[in-house]
C-alpha cells in the first residue's frame, strides 16, 4: 500500500532524506523509528504530498506522489504532530466540514461523521468545542478527521506526543483496533509505542535507512549473547570467579548490591539454556537463590546499538 523508491528531499543544499527505499503491506501496522532530526517528519511530509520529492519516488496505494498527487491524497488519513483545528467549531461540525473538504458524498457525511466519532470514541463530545477539549479528547478528534472519508491508508506522525499515561494508552488501544483493515504508519521516537503497536520497524537516521524488520527480528540482529538475571544472598567477592568454571558462561557482572544480596548479569552462549545448571550450582554452593530470570533486550536497546554502529562506521 506504501512503497518508496529512492526518496531523497533536500532543503537548499542539506539532504533531510537520502536515499530511502522501503514497503508497507496491506493491514500492516509500521513503526517509523528515529531521533529527533533524524527524516521521519520529512519522510511522511512527501508521503502525504506536503512537499514533492527531489529524487526518488513514492507511491500510496499505487498511485504516485509526484505525478497523481490527488489521487494519492485521496487514499490517505494524515495526523500531523501538531493538527490545526477550528476551536470554536463543535466536534460534530469540524468532523461534517473535513468530510466535505474530502468530498465524502453528501448523502454519506452524517453516516461517516457518526462512524468516525463512534470508532475514536468522541461521540460523547459530539456537541463541544474543540477548544474547550483536553488533549486526548482533542487528540482523538483528529484521529477522526484522519478515518472520516474512510481511507485505506493512515499515516500518523507521533500520534502519542504530550498525552498523558491514561490518554496514550486509549490512543494506542485505537490504533491497535485499526489492524488489518487499514494500513498504518506512524512515527515516533518513542519506543515503547513502537514494541507495543507495530508488526515492524523501520529505522531511520541522519535520513538513512538504519534497519527494517521485526522487532523480535532486529533484537536477534543486535543480540550476541543471552542474558540471565540472578539474585543471590551470598555476598563474597568469589560468587562472580566461581560462576565462571560453568562452560557457557561467557561473562558476569554485578548488576545490584544490597547488604544482603547481590544480584548478577551472566552472559551465555546464544541458545543455551543454562537456567536448571545454574540454579544446581548456587544452590550446591548454599549461596541462598533469590531470583533467576532471563533478561530481554528492549527495542531502546537495539535501538541504540544500531544508532551508534551506524554513527561508528560514517
Amino acid at each position: 500500500m506504501i512503497r518508496v523508491e529512492g526518496l531523497t528531499k533536500y532543503y537548499g543544499p542539506y539532504p533531510a532524506v537520502r536515499d530511502v527505499s522501503f514497503h508497507v503491506r496491506e493491514g500492516e501496522i509500521v513503526a517509523f523509528l528515529g531521533p529527533n532530526a533524524a527524516g521521519k517528519t520529512t519522510t511522511m511530509r512527501v508521503l502525504t504530498c506536503y512537499h514533492p520529492p527531489s529524487f526518488g519516488e513514492a507511491f500510496i496505494a499505487g498511485h504516485s506522489v509526484r505525478t497523481e498527487a490527488l489521487e494519492a491524497r485521496q487514499q490517505i488519513g494524515y495526523l500531523p504532530e501538531s493538527i490545526a483545528m477550528y476551536e470554536e467549531m463543535s466536534v460534530v461540525s469540524y468532523l461534517r466540514f473535513c468530510s466535505r473538504l474530502r468530498d465524502v458524498p453528501r448523502h454519506e457525511v452524517e453516516d461517516r461523521v457518526e462512524s468516525a466519532m463512534t470508532r475514536c470514541r468522541v461521540d460523547d463530545v459530539a456537541d463541544r468545542a474543540i477548544g474547550k477539549l483536553s488533549k486526548g479528547y482533542r487528540q482523538r478528534v483528529g484521529l477522526a478527521q484522519a478515518l472520516v472519508h474512510d481511507p485505506p491508508v493512515l499515516i500518523l506522525d507521533e500520534p502519542t506526543i504530550g498525552l498523558d499515561p491514561a490518554q496514550i494508552i486509549e490512543t494506542r488501544e485505537l490504533i491497535r483496533r485499526l489492524s488489518g483493515e487499514r494500513t498504518v504508519m506512524l512515527s515516533t521516537h518513542i519506543l515503547p509505542e513502537a514494541q507495543a503497536l507495530a508488526q515492524r520497524v523501520i529505522i531511520i537516521n541522519h535520513g538513512r535507512i538504519v534497519a527494517e524488520d521485526t522487532p523480535e527480528a532486529l533484537t536477534g540482529r543486535v543480540q550476541k549473547v543471552d542474558t540471565l538475571f540472578i539474585r543471590i544472598s551470598e555476598t563474597s567477592d568469589a560468587v562472580a570467579q566461581a560462576l565462571r568454571v560453568i562452560p557457557e558462561v561467557k561473562n558476569i557482572r554485578v548488576a545490584e548490591r544490597e547488604k544482603n544480596s547481590v544480584a548478577y548479569h551472566v552472559d551465555t552462549a546464544r541458545g543455551h539454556d543454562i537456567r536448571a545448571d545454574l540454579a544446581r550450582f548456587i544452590v550446591n554452593k548454599n549461596w541462598g537463590l533469590l531470583e533467576l530470570r532471563p533478561m530481554r533486550m528492549t527495542l531502546e536497546d537495539v535501538f541504540l546499538s544500531l544508532v551508534t554502529e551506524e554513527e561508528g562506521s560514517n
